[in-house]
């Protein structure tokens, strides 16, 4: 059975070591014939030592799942909500640990191969944790934040759910208002359009009148100015002619009907200038509709400029939403993939126990070879340090002799230099009295 498993099969006394380590007093007896409270309480122990999870952690749990219940007697059900949770965790502890038939059946009615060989896995994985104690922590934190990140996330979710349904209810609430305001802004925009274009002919309406009362004042100065004068010439010529009574009656009759003439046309012009002043003060007053109309414009304008800025701001925590569902998915795969890679990381860490443990046993094996070898070699480099002072003695003698031989050598050498250069020198002095006995030319090399 253990052969499918990555965990040797412990022997009794290792498994009460183990068992001490931890504070656990375990006899003989209890590990050849276990009870359920016994393994229990030893497999509660093992889950502890790995998650710290304990029965005194798990009662709030249990407190909570009964007040759930919505029986009269909760108490009923302490003993199996209990058991269920306890049984639940060591199962996933037990898979951690490479059992994957743990269950009740190993509580309830323990069998004593099945007893050692679960307290095997248990212990080999509660070594290999203690072992992996700086990578766990570092998974278990960063398990934390991402559990702290996915809580941040569904509490964001949740307000930004709460502020998209309030503004759906205004919008609903606000979508009367703002038909009416569009109903209204339309009858206003066409109002406005008819105010403009009679303001547009009232304004060429006073424009024209306003040249033909210039051109009015400028008759009225012109003709005031030629009656002046006229008057001045009558008086000039009034002085100098004498007067004539019917001359002066028909002049007369000519003023007073040019006079008449003249009052008739300043009546006229002052009753054209009332006309106009009433019909400037229409246009002021119209003036003052437009006015108050672009200002119930604007209004809307703005009202409408906010309904927009609702629309967009609902828009915009819609997408807010789309992303933060986005974000939770990948929170999600990242915390399934951290939990893959936690497990592959078991895996390889289980591997390269095993790997350590034989490399450990091998350079074992290879340190005592090699002392062994080492023993030997210093042996024999004792013995070699004898023979090489031996050698180094007799060098030192052949190197007395040598230089001694070399010194007689030398003497013996210049001997023959002395020889060979005497003995030349007599063979040049005979060969030149040979040379001049025989008269031949004989150069000397």
């Amino acid at each position: 059975m253990s052969g499918q498993y990555w965990f040797p099969n412990m022997p009794i006394p290792e498994i009460m070591t183990a068992l001490s380590e931890w504070g656990l007093s375990v006899s003989n007896e209890q590990l050849v014939r276990p009870s359920s409270d016994f393994v229990t309480g030893v497999y509660n122990a093992c889950l502890e030592q790995v998650t710290s999870i304990s029965p005194n952690v798990l009662h709030k749990p249990t407190q909570r799942a009964l007040a759930s219940l919505d029986d009269a007697n909760p108490d009923l059900y302490n003993n199996a909500i209990s058991h269920n949770i306890m049984l639940y965790h060591l199962t996933r502890f037990a898979t951690s640990a490479r059992i994957m038939d743990f269950s009740s059946r190993d509580l309830s009615a323990p069998e004593p191969e099945r007893t050692r060989f679960i307290l095997s896995a248990f212990i080999n994985f509660v070594k290999f944790a203690e072992q992996c104690t700086t990578f766990i922590s570092n998974v278990r934190e960063k398990s934390a934040q991402v559990i702290e990140e996915r809580e941040q996330v569904i509490q964001e979710l949740s307000e930004v759910q709460h502020n998209l349904a309030v503004l759906k209810a205004q919008r609903a609430k606000d979508e009367p208002k703002c038909e009416q305001l569009k109903e209204e802004n339309a009858a206003m925009t066409t109002q406005l359009l008819a105010a403009k274009e009679v303001h547009t002919g009232l304004t060429k309406e006073i424009e024209s009148l306003k040249i033909e009362r210039a051109h009015l004042q400028a008759r009225n100065e012109t003709v005031n100015s030629e009656s002046a004068l006229l008057m001045d010439n009558n008086s000039r010529t009034r002085s100098r002619i004498v007067q004539s009574p019917e001359r002066i009656r028909r002049n007369i009759m000519t003023m007073g009907t040019t006079a008449i003439e003249d009052k008739k046309t300043v009546a006229l012009h002052e009753a054209k200038a009332r006309d106009l002043q009433a019909k400037i003060s229409a246009l002021v007053n119209i003036e003052k509709d437009v006015r108050s109309c672009i200002e119930q414009l604007q209004t809307t304008e703005k009202e409408v400029q906010l309904l927009e800025g609702s629309q967009k701001e609902l828009a915009e925590l819609k997408d807010s939403l789309e992303y933060k569902k986005v974000e939770r998915g990948e929170l999600q795969k990242k915390t399934e993939r951290v939990h893959k890679q936690l497990g592959n990381a078991q895996e390889k860490l289980e591997r390269a126990q095993r790997h350590a443990e034989e490399k450990r046993q091998a350079s074992q094996q290879t340190v005592e070879r090699l002392q062994r070898d080492y023993e030997k070699m210093d042996i024999e480099r004792r013995e070699n340090d004898k023979q090489v002072e031996e050698l180094r003695m007799e060098a030192g003698d052949i190197e007395t002799k040598m230089a001694e031989h070399l010194k007689k050598s030398e003497a013996e050498l210049n001997e023959l230099l002395t020889e060979y250069w005497k003995l030349r020198h007599e063979t040049e002095v005979y060969m030149e009295t040979l040379a001049n006995k025989l008269n031949m030319n004989v150069s000397s090399d």
